[in-house]
């Protein structure tokens, strides 16, 4: 098992120090949602670009703060991109879900025989987040800030 937490530190390393998608979007067209952790001052903005069909036609990624924060935006961001909105929602439940200490316990582990989800891609890297509970919020931020980008675009 120790191999697999390197090559997922090596993933959460990587995008914190060449994060996907970083810069910002013209608004209007897009849609920009900031975000801010008052707990350890890790900030989030997030530019969505939505086109007409529902797609998440293009993303940018912008703030500060640790490791953590700004990886899981990197990986969002990567993530999202191409996806419709409804898919991004699910995305965003499905992450939550990898980040909720109530189904992984406070050790991290999964159930006996949970293996990691492969279609969550280097997302997965961040499950052993929940042994930190503190530092679930920071993992989270970036996808709450998306969230309120969906909402926003929705409205407009």
């Amino acid at each position: 098992m120790a191999g697999l937490e390197d090559l997922y530190k090596e993933i959460i390393l990587d995008h914190y120090r060449n994060p996907r998608n970083r810069g910002e979007l013209e608004t209007p067209p897009a849609v920009k949602a900031e975000g801010f952790n008052p707990l350890c001052g890790d900030e989030i903005v997030v530019f969505i670009d939505v086109d007409d069909s529902g797609t998440i036609a293009d993303v940018a990624i912008g703030g500060q703060g640790c490791s953590i924060s700004q990886s899981s935006a990197s990986m969002m961001s990567a993530a999202i991109k191409g996806k419709t909105t409804d898919e991004a929602r699910d995305l965003i439940e499905s992450f939550k879900g990898l980040m909720s200490i109530h189904e992984k316990g406070l050790d991290g582990a999964a159930a006996e025989g949970d293996k990691p989800d492969l279609s969550m891609g280097d997302l997965s890297a961040l499950r052993g987040v929940v042994k930190f509970p503190v530092r679930i919020k920071c993992a989270v931020l970036s996808w709450n800030t998306l969230a309120q980008a969906l909402d926003d675009a929705r409205t407009n």
